[in-house]
């Protein structure tokens, strides 16, 4: 999966919006203003909040994802070919659903439904 690829399907979420908050070539996704996928200006990948620490450690531990730099342990990065498309498509999904279960109620009532848990 590339950088497109993930736009691409960013791109259909609900209230998704692109952004480069730090500028320099970011591509910072966002739901509601809260970031729930981010592609840095080396492009080595796209860092995803996770359920928990502990599931981002798992997903390191099995070789899954890294540590996703600058980003709260329960985010991690998850490198280009690492992951079949089937499996960035569903980490990008909850991540999204994370993010945006925690917008407030009346933010999350304009959104249309979004993608449905694998």
């Amino acid at each position: 999966m590339t950088r497109n690829d993930v736009d691409r399907i960013c791109r259909a979420l609900p209230g998704a919006e692109c952004s480069d908050p730090w500028g320099g070539g970011h591509d910072a996704w966002k739901v509601g203003s809260k970031m729930f996928a981010c592609i840095g200006v080396a492009n080595t990948g796209v860092s995803v909040k996770t359920p928990s620490v502990e599931d981002a450690a798992f997903l390191i531990e099995l070789g899954r994802a890294e540590r996703a730099p600058y980003f709260h342990r329960s985010w991690v990065l998850v490198p280009w070919g690492v992951a079949e498309d089937d499996e960035l498509r569903d980490r990008l999904h909850t991540s999204y659903r994370i993010v945006r279960a925690g917008l407030p109620r009346k933010v999350q009532s304009t959104l249309d439904p979004g993608p449905e848990p694998a």
